[in-house]
């Protein structure tokens, strides 16, 4: 039989380390941090305004 195989399979490239901007582009994190934000906001205001 002939030999059709390539010898060694190349290896993968290395993913990239993923950091900061890639965990903030995640949609379930922005939602939080609006929520959060938007009740900061809130309390804010009602601190100002009403007491």
């Amino acid at each position: 039989m002939v030999d059709t195989s390539r010898g060694d399979a190349p290896a993968p490239p290395d993913e990239e380390p993923r950091g900061c901007l890639f965990a903030l582009s995640q949609p379930p994190l922005m939602i939080f941090l609006a929520v959060v934000g938007s009740l900061l906001l809130m309390a804010a205001l009602h601190d100002l305004f009403l007491l």
